[in-house]
């Protein structure tokens, strides 16, 4: 672009109640790759990112610490802010909501809108959950639990001002459905308009009394300013956004943000209540918001209180920065939820990153040195075979522009390797060592290397954005055809039983004492005996069983019950072999309405029992019974 065009990204800033695990450091990652890349096209780009300090729930913290909220968060933000280091983001600015200069505006930004009607005082009363810091009506919880993250909600009654949302409602709607990329990915979109805006909004809450650790409201100073308020106007402050109308020239280069990236847990946040504290305060709305999905650990989300946690720091001890970039951000699809273990890690890092790219840059600088004393041009001695590689090369940066573009980073990055991969396969097609053999090839052979440290060469330009580091080495050692006199090892393979063994010892199991062997479920709504009877349940014999390819997790078996042969998907491969689900006896559920797994039709489902340690057991008859018997 001839004039630099600016570009405003930013993160959800991190809430400093405790150490991030991996799931939330994928965020800034995701957000520095985007941010990279957007610099590598010329844009002028500002990345924001922080910490959000307020709360009722670090005052609890703080006071189990024995410590002030202040020295709490600063400890927290200290911890979070060395691992976006650690990770390598490229961050332009990192906030704290505890900065005076924000507390100030957000001050300021509360009296502007008591005093032009948009805030007025009154009494809350409601169902409150502490982790979320959220009130919710009993027709918005689920299960009679917390909408968001699933806990207890307690009623509460205090005295509050309240934001009234109703007022800029329908200006929202028309805002969206006029602007379909405000919202990405769409599935969020039509999460937010069926569930919330078009039902009718409710007056928010914008203050609290019940607690202390907060921004006062300076003219009720027994009132602190609730925290989405005060939260969400870091994406303004932080950079220069001044109530009084004396902004900073970055904000006025800056402002709307071009990306707000956040989880899909605070969607309702950055899509309702801050589009509308903008409308209220006469500013131009953000371009997009991307509800990106969650990093899972196993088939859950992590947190501490199941003892699944991964952390960053852990993660790069074991694997190196880039390695664990490369693995959050190629593994999280754009919209469904991603899967990280110990055991996908080292597959990831033995299969793409040790051989495909490790060992394609190794073999090419070694041939280099080996045939040509590390020193390569172009003998112009060129054959069909070029143009297909070539050809990728050339359509690589325009198939990434396109994915990143539609912040399909993955995808992007599989792009990438796909070029490395024809790299490899070029090898193979053009076989070096044979034409190293012949002395009348030598000029063919040189062009070969040449082409192949090229393309090489593009191809770790791109991956700039997500592997810096490894991108930075790969260039250093390729040197546009002067090899290094010996290639550096940019991955090495990893023994997948001495990770474990390690990862064991660093963890090892706590044994909880148990009085007996039983297990307390959450108690779902009762039924009618109408609706029991609407299953269906047979004994089942499976017949036949195989693994669905690309899962990791599914089993597809014949099941015959009576004289009918079902197809039945299961997410048992982790407990079972196809070979050993031939021949069992199994409860079905068989009226259950067919649907695909995978692109794989199944038409029931297999009974089967969970510990708490997530073991699964098919659910068996005691006695020997014929396949098709009634379970009732």
């Amino acid at each position: 672009m001839s004039e630099k065009q600016k570009y405003y990204i930013t993160t959800a800033i991190a809430y400093t109640s405790g150490k991030p695990h991996i799931g939330n450091t994928y965020e800034a990652v995701l957000a520095d790759a985007i941010a990279r890349y957007k610099r590598s096209q010329g844009y002028d780009v500002f990345f924001q990112t922080g910490t959000d300090e307020h709360g009722q729930k670090i005052e609890l913290k703080a006071e189990e610490a024995g410590v002030s909220p202040k020295e709490f968060v600063d400890d927290i933000s200290r911890q979070i802010k060395n691992i976006w280091d650690m990770m390598d983001t490229s961050y332009d600015k990192f906030i704290r909501t505890t900065d005076e200069y924000h507390e100030k505006q957000v001050q300021k930004i509360f009296k502007k809108l008591y005093d032009q009607g948009d805030i007025y005082k009154g009494h809350y009363e409601g169902l409150y959950c502490t982790p979320c810091e959220s009130f919710f009506t009993e027709s918005q919880l689920v299960d009679g639990k917390c909408p968001d993250c699933g806990r207890e909600v307690q009623p509460a009654k205090e005295e509050a001002y309240f934001f009234k949302m109703s007022k800029y409602a329908d200006r929202l709607i028309e805002h969206i459905n006029t602007h379909p990329e405000f919202i990405q990915p769409v599935s969020r979109k039509n999460e937010m308009m069926n569930n919330f805006l078009l039902p009718g909004l409710q007056d928010l809450c914008v203050s609290r009394t019940s607690f202390k650790w907060g921004v006062p409201v300076d003219f009720d100073p027994k009132h602190v300013v609730y925290v989405w308020l005060d939260a969400l106007t870091n994406y303004i402050t932080g950079i220069g956004y001044d109530c009084d109308g004396e902004h900073t020239e970055q904000f006025q280069k800056n402002w709307p943000a071009d990306l707000h990236l956040i989880g899909k847990d605070i969607i309702r946040f950055h899509t309702i209540y801050w589009p509308i504290f903008l409308m209220a305060l006469d500013l131009p709305l953000p371009k997009q918001i991307f509800g990106h999905p969650w990093l899972l650990q196993g088939d859950g989300k992590m947190s501490k209180s199941k003892g699944n946690v991964l952390y960053a720091d852990e993660l790069v001890d074991f694997f190196g920065v880039d390695a664990v970039r490369y693995f959050v951000l190629h593994e999280m699809p754009f919209e469904n939820d991603g899967i990280i273990s110990w055991e996908l890690i080292v597959e990831r890092l033995n299969s793409d990153l040790a051989n495909t790219l490790g060992n394609l840059v190794n073999r090419t600088i070694s041939m280099t040195n080996k045939y040509f004393g590390g020193v390569v041009t172009d003998k112009g001695v060129a054959e069909e075979v070029d143009k297909d590689l070539k050809a990728v090369v050339e359509a690589t940066p325009k198939a990434v522009e396109a994915k990143m573009d539609g912040l399909r980073v993955a995808d992007a990055i599989t792009e990438i390797f796909n070029l490395f991969k024809r790299c490899n396969k070029y090898i193979d097609e053009t076989m070096p060592w044979v034409l190293a053999k012949d002395e009348e090839k030598k000029d063919r052979l040189e062009t070969v290397l040449f082409n192949l440290i090229q393309s090489i060469s593009e191809g770790a330009k791109l991956l700039e954005s997500f592997m810096p580091s490894t991108s930075k080495k790969i260039l250093a050692q390729l040197n546009g055809g002067h090899v290094t006199d010996k290639p550096e090892i940019l991955f090495q393979r990893l023994d997948l039983e001495e990770v474990l063994q390690k990862v064991a010892e660093l963890h090892p199991p706590v044994e909880e004492e148990k009085e007996e062997n039983v297990i307390d479920i959450e108690a779902k709504p009762e039924i009618t005996y109408d609706q029991f009877g609407a299953m269906q349940f047979q004994v089942g014999e499976i017949i036949s069983c195989e693994e669905v390819k690309k899962s990791r997790k599914l089993l597809c078996s014949q099941v015959k019950v009576g004289s009918q042969i079902k197809q039945i998907v299961s997410g048992i491969k982790g407990h079972y072999t196809a070979e050993e689900m031939v021949g069992k006896k199994v409860m079905v559920l068989v009226n259950l309405k067919p649907a695909k797994l995978a692109g794989i039709l199944s038409e029931g489902m297999l009974l089967c029992a969970e510990d708490a340690e997530g073991n699964l057991a098919l659910v068996t008859p005691e006695k020997e019974m014929p396949a098709g018997a009634e379970i009732c």
